[in-house]
Protein backbone atom coordinates (compact mmCIF):
# COMPACT_ATOMS: atom_id res chain seq x y z
CA UNK A 1 0.00 0.00 0.00
CA UNK A 2 1.33 3.44 -0.96
CA UNK A 3 1.03 6.06 1.74
CA UNK A 4 2.75 9.27 0.82
CA UNK A 5 0.43 11.34 3.01
CA UNK A 6 2.74 11.02 6.02
CA UNK A 7 2.91 14.80 6.44
CA UNK A 8 -0.88 15.27 6.50
CA UNK A 9 -2.04 14.90 10.06
CA UNK A 10 -4.87 12.51 10.84
CA UNK A 11 -7.10 15.36 12.00
CA UNK A 12 -6.89 17.08 8.60
CA UNK A 13 -7.48 13.82 6.76
CA UNK A 14 -10.50 13.02 8.97
CA UNK A 15 -11.91 16.53 8.34
CA UNK A 16 -11.56 16.05 4.58
CA UNK A 17 -13.20 12.61 4.83
CA UNK A 18 -16.05 14.11 6.85
CA UNK A 19 -16.56 16.87 4.25
CA UNK A 20 -16.60 14.28 1.45
CA UNK A 21 -19.14 12.12 3.31
CA UNK A 22 -21.39 15.15 3.94
CA UNK A 23 -21.22 16.21 0.29
CA UNK A 24 -21.92 12.64 -0.85
CA UNK A 25 -25.07 12.48 1.31
CA UNK A 26 -26.22 15.90 0.04
CA UNK A 27 -25.74 14.93 -3.61
CA UNK A 28 -27.53 11.61 -3.15
CA UNK A 29 -30.43 13.47 -1.51
CA UNK A 30 -30.51 16.04 -4.33
CA UNK A 31 -30.48 13.30 -6.97
CA UNK A 32 -33.23 11.43 -5.15
CA UNK A 33 -35.49 14.47 -5.38
CA UNK A 34 -35.89 14.12 -9.16
CA UNK A 35 -34.26 10.84 -10.20
CA UNK A 36 -34.24 7.18 -9.22
CA UNK A 37 -31.20 4.92 -8.92
CA UNK A 38 -30.53 2.88 -12.03
CA UNK A 39 -30.38 -0.70 -10.76
CA UNK A 40 -28.69 -1.88 -13.97
CA UNK A 41 -25.74 0.53 -13.78
CA UNK A 42 -24.22 1.14 -10.36
CA UNK A 43 -23.83 4.83 -9.51
CA UNK A 44 -26.21 6.00 -12.21
CA UNK A 45 -29.56 7.67 -11.79
CA UNK A 46 -32.47 8.12 -14.18
CA UNK A 47 -34.34 11.40 -14.21
CA UNK A 48 -38.05 10.87 -13.99
CA UNK A 49 -40.17 12.49 -16.66
CA UNK A 50 -42.52 14.92 -14.89
CA UNK A 51 -46.25 14.83 -15.53
CA UNK A 52 -47.76 18.31 -15.29
CA UNK A 53 -50.82 17.55 -17.44
CA UNK A 54 -51.97 17.17 -21.04
CA UNK A 55 -52.19 20.78 -22.18
CA UNK A 56 -49.67 22.08 -24.68
CA UNK A 57 -48.00 24.49 -22.24
CA UNK A 58 -47.83 21.74 -19.60
CA UNK A 59 -46.19 19.41 -22.10
CA UNK A 60 -43.63 22.09 -22.93
CA UNK A 61 -42.94 22.57 -19.22
CA UNK A 62 -42.47 18.81 -18.78
CA UNK A 63 -39.88 18.72 -21.55
CA UNK A 64 -38.05 21.79 -20.23
CA UNK A 65 -37.99 20.40 -16.67
CA UNK A 66 -36.81 16.97 -17.84
CA UNK A 67 -34.04 18.51 -19.95
CA UNK A 68 -32.89 20.65 -17.02
CA UNK A 69 -32.98 17.65 -14.69
CA UNK A 70 -30.87 15.54 -17.09
CA UNK A 71 -28.20 18.24 -17.14
CA UNK A 72 -28.19 18.53 -13.34
CA UNK A 73 -28.24 14.73 -13.02
CA UNK A 74 -25.11 14.40 -15.17
CA UNK A 75 -23.25 17.03 -13.16
CA UNK A 76 -24.25 15.56 -9.80
CA UNK A 77 -23.35 12.03 -10.91
CA UNK A 78 -19.88 13.20 -11.93
CA UNK A 79 -19.39 14.90 -8.56
CA UNK A 80 -20.62 11.78 -6.78
CA UNK A 81 -18.15 9.59 -8.71
CA UNK A 82 -15.28 11.96 -7.81
CA UNK A 83 -16.27 11.88 -4.13
CA UNK A 84 -16.54 8.08 -4.07
CA UNK A 85 -13.14 7.80 -5.75
CA UNK A 86 -11.61 10.15 -3.16
CA UNK A 87 -13.16 8.21 -0.27
CA UNK A 88 -11.85 4.98 -1.77
CA UNK A 89 -8.37 6.49 -2.05
CA UNK A 90 -8.52 7.55 1.60
CA UNK A 91 -9.48 4.00 2.54
CA UNK A 92 -6.62 2.54 0.48
CA UNK A 93 -4.08 5.06 1.80
CA UNK A 94 -3.43 6.57 -1.62
CA UNK A 95 -5.37 9.81 -1.10
CA UNK A 96 -3.40 12.93 -1.92
CA UNK A 97 -1.14 11.27 -4.48
CA UNK A 98 -1.23 12.65 -8.03
CA UNK A 99 -2.57 10.00 -10.40
CA UNK A 100 -0.29 11.27 -13.18
CA UNK A 101 3.13 11.81 -11.61
CA UNK A 102 2.78 9.99 -8.29
CA UNK A 103 3.89 12.98 -6.22
CA UNK A 104 2.00 14.34 -3.24
CA UNK A 105 -0.77 16.85 -3.91
CA UNK A 106 -0.37 19.99 -1.84
CA UNK A 107 -2.47 19.88 1.31
CA UNK A 108 -3.89 23.37 0.62
CA UNK A 109 -5.20 22.13 -2.75
CA UNK A 110 -6.82 19.10 -1.11
CA UNK A 111 -8.48 21.26 1.52
CA UNK A 112 -9.78 23.65 -1.14
CA UNK A 113 -10.86 20.83 -3.49
CA UNK A 114 -11.00 17.50 -1.66
CA UNK A 115 -11.69 15.53 -4.84
CA UNK A 116 -8.43 16.62 -6.49
CA UNK A 117 -6.62 13.67 -8.00
CA UNK A 118 -3.88 15.66 -9.72
CA UNK A 119 -1.22 18.03 -8.47
CA UNK A 120 -1.27 21.63 -9.73
CA UNK A 121 1.64 21.05 -12.13
CA UNK A 122 -0.04 18.07 -13.83
CA UNK A 123 -3.43 19.79 -13.92
CA UNK A 124 -1.89 22.81 -15.64
CA UNK A 125 -0.18 20.53 -18.18
CA UNK A 126 -3.51 18.82 -18.90
CA UNK A 127 -5.21 22.18 -19.39
CA UNK A 128 -2.43 23.41 -21.66
CA UNK A 129 -1.29 26.24 -19.41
Amino acid sequence: MINLRAHMDKKTLEKIKELLEEEKAKIEKDLGSFAVKDEEIAGNYKSEFPDFGDKEDENASEIATYTDNKSVEYSLEKSLRDIKTSLDRIKKGTYGVCKYCGKEIDEKRLIARPTSSACVACKEKLQGK
